[in-house]
């Protein structure tokens, strides 16, 4: 995430004269990285990147904190000034008020009740900086609540007492079904892991953490209002308000886990600030409802430790004075080992030592490392995998080779691709929190992948040969899917060309004691595909796109598509040529024209059990019904005639 603040704003809080160049340039070397400095009239707005597990940077008084550790240790002299948020005094005025949670959904809720009201717009300041930052300003009420979470990192929340009606807030699970409109005028149906604040009535007042609701958002009439701060369970936030589609600044901080100490803190700045451009007053003790308190907890490094971790030496007065700026509290220096009590803002991320070490290595600055690589460590592989990298590797350069174009895909299909496929029967895995509809569902099959790269593609090359190995993924119930490697192919020109490429890979991988027969697959022409076998082992298959699935998957082409199973095709690859005698004798030709009744596989096997004489077969071509076949005939030891081979032919023929 992104905040912005302005420069006079953080110098209420770092006493600096460094400029905000100088506090781009050193943060964003050691801290938060200011993406930008922008001069509004007299002020400057920095433009900082907050990275997702430090929340507690989110804020003016975060950055100032980290400005303060980072410049000194560039020599720039910096100081933290204290948060002025004193304690509160009461009037006699009570206004009663009753919170309850006890159901502990929340980690720490902190409240207070202000009289006396004065709705106008806020002071310039107040305003000004506001709307530098890009939010707008409405009037001094709802302004002190954004002012102060953008200042102190909390999220702060205020509602018109009055319309509360009831002076009870209470915590609950939304029931299934139920309903409220937000302060914004959207209606929202809730369902029973949402939590709401209801006036004790069944009245839902608040959506505490994501946004108000319109039935108790402070107007021009208020004259007295409920502060409302809360700690929430950041998963239960997360999920509310992305499955409501509702993300506002407050959501985004405490589906982050804000620190729950801040919580009194930001309490009291708010009530400060009511009281000074509101003329508020507070009628009655806050409320401070804290289940589980946060425990200090404390961590232990050793400088030792510290230079093997980060590859150089660091003075242990160094280290010492990096954690401290940081507020790491010191609390033991024996000997080699240091021990810190983390701050309560920080616990969340800082949980072992390593983490401590890293903020040591950042503060002195990366920069600073010596650039050397690691040694290269090699962990061995089992002989599979091995053979899997090698194999996909030349297996890649070949059909590179035949001019073949890799094409590299989600392992996700989407919805229209099972449709357009026919592939509803089968069972597809589906992601929970799919960042698009196009990629929804793992994949079982390469091939509605590869005729949509088909379909993309169209109209850039005339000539379309693709390949992709990946794997697909099979559910088992109970247990994670099977996950298969394949190879897929996928042209646009014809049957031919693609069986010459299945040919071609399988001659250069020297494999040649496959057997081709009838397939079935459903997505492929029935008389214009096949597969491919070695004994028991499923090696791949191929053919032709049903026009029915190119029209669906509104593919102009015609399509044409190989799989194969490529750990199956692997565990028969033969990297190494057997070596055949050349024959010294004379080979003879002869071509034979006949009608088909069996497959090419099953003509080539009673061919060659019909003669001794027979080397090997040819297919030539085709015409109408009818394919030409070249026989070679020849004998080990001696020269034969055309008259020897003629009657060879005549065996084979009668066979078939």
């Amino acid at each position: 995430m992104n905040i912005r603040i302005t420069h006079s704003w953080l110098l209420e809080y770092l006493d600096t004269k460094a400029t905000p160049e100088e506090i781009q340039k050193y943060l964003s070397l050691c801290g938060p990285s200011v993406e930008h400095v922008d001069k509004i009239g007299n002020d400057y707005v920095y433009e900082i990147e907050i990275t997702s597990n430090r929340i507690d940077t989110a804020s003016v008084v975060g950055i100032a904190r980290e400005a303060y550790a980072i410049l000194n240790r560039f020599g720039i002299k910096a100081n933290l000034r204290p948060i002025l948020a004193p304690k509160p005094k009461t009037n006699d005025n009570h206004l009663p008020l009753e919170i309850r949670d006890d159901n502990r959904l929340e980690t720490r809720v902190v409240s207070a009740v202000m009289d006396n009201i004065q709705i106008k717009q806020s002071p310039s300041y107040i305003k000004k900086r506001l709307e530098a930052i890009g939010i707008r300003s409405l009037n001094n009420i709802i302004d002190i609540t954004n002012y102060v979470m953008v200042e102190l990192g909390h999220p702060t929340h205020v509602m018109d007492y009055d319309r509360i009606k009831t002076g009870k807030l209470i915590f609950r699970r939304a029931k299934k079904g139920e309903t409220l409109t937000t302060l914004d005028g959207k209606n929202h149906i809730l369902n029973e892991k949402d939590i709401v604040v209801d006036d004790g009535s069944g009245r839902i007042v608040d959506l505490p953490g994501i946004m108000g609701t319109e039935n108790s958002v402070v107007n021009d009439s208020t004259k007295r209002a409920v502060i409302f701060i809360e700690s929430n369970k950041p998963q239960t936030t997360r999920q509310t308000s992305m499955r409501l589609g509702i993300r506002t600044m407050a959501a985004t901080y405490e589906e982050k886990d804000v620190d729950p100490e801040l919580s009194r803190i930001a309490l009291y700045r708010v009530i400060q600030l009511f009281q000074e451009i509101a003329g508020a007053r507070l009628a009655g003790q806050p409320i401070d409802i804290y289940h589980e308190p946060v425990k200090p907890k404390s961590l232990s490094i050793t400088v030792t430790d510290v230079e093997r971790l980060i590859g150089v030496e660091i003075p242990k007065k160094d280290i010492i004075d990096i954690l401290v700026n940081l507020e790491f509290i010191l609390q033991q220096d024996k000997d080699d080992t240091l021990t810190f009590l983390i701050p309560s803002y920080r616990m969340h991320e800082v949980t072992i030592k390593e983490d401590l070490i890293e903020e040591i290595a950042r503060i002195y600055g990366y920069f600073q490392l010596p650039n050397n690589l690691q040694p290269m460590v090699y962990i061995k592989q089992p002989k599979e995998m091995e053979n899997l990298f090698l194999y996909e590797r030349k297996i890649k350069y070949f059909l590179k080779h035949l001019g073949l174009h890799e094409v590299i895909n989600y392992s996700m299909i989407s919805e229209e691709q099972i449709k357009a496929n026919e592939l509803i029967g089968q069972k597809h895995l589906k992601l929970k929190n799919a960042i698009s509809e196009e990629i929804r569902y793992l994949r079982r099959m390469l091939m509605p992948s590869l005729i949509k790269n088909i379909r993309d593609n169209e109209g850039k090359e005339e000539k379309l040969q693709l390949f992709e190995i990946a794997k697909t993924y099979e559910p088992l119930q109970f247990d994670l899917p099977v996950e298969r490697y394949k190879l897929g192919i996928a042209t646009n020109t014809d049957y031919y060309d693609l069986k010459g490429t299945v040919d071609a890979l399988l001659h250069e991988f020297n494999i040649d004691n496959y057997e081709i027969t009838a397939n079935k697959h459903r997505l492929l022409v029935d008389n214009s595909q096949a597969t491919i076998k070695i004994g028991e082992d499923w090696i791949g298959e191929y053919g032709q796109l049903k026009p029915i699935y190119q029209s669906q998957n509104a593919v102009k082409s015609r399509v044409f598509l190989a799989v194969f199973d490529l750990l199956n095709l692997i565990k028969h690859i033969n990297l190494y040529t057997v070596f055949k005698p050349v024959n010294p004798y004379a080979t003879v030709k002869l071509d034979l024209t006949i009608e088909p009744s069996k497959t090419f596989t099953e003509i080539n096997n009673q061919a060659y059990r019909s003669s001794k004489l027979l080397t090997g077969i040819e297919f030539v071509g085709q015409y109408e019904n009818k394919i030409t076949l070249r026989f070679y005939f020849s004998a080990t030891d001696r020269n034969i005639t055309e008259e020897e081979a003629k009657k060879e032919l005549e065996k084979i023929k009668s066979t078939l």
